[in-house]
């Protein structure tokens, strides 16, 4: 009888390791993938600045009416505003 109860002890030892070594890889995938995202979404923020300086610089005469069209798609496509194609 006492020979069941270390095995049963055994097992859920086991199945408990088991469980942390998967959570562990969860949490492991979970953070590699919000790098991943953080990495590749663009900087809003910094992006919005760039138009206010560029429609600026364009309303003050500045900047010509062909690169502030160019820089105005670049920024766009690059908030996801617009598409490369428009």
């Amino acid at each position: 009888m006492a020979q069941r109860g270390r095995e049963g002890m055994a097992k859920r030892a086991r199945e408990r390791a088991r469980q942390e070594r998967q959570e562990a890889k969860r949490l492991r995938r979970q953070a590699l993938s919000e790098a991943a995202a953080a990495k590749e979404a663009p900087d809003e923020a910094a992006l919005m600045e760039q138009f206010r300086v560029l429609s600026e610089r364009y309303a003050a005469g500045h900047v010509a009416e062909d690169t502030y069209a160019a820089e105005r798609h670049r920024i766009f496509v690059e908030l996801g505003i617009e598409s490369e194609d428009d």
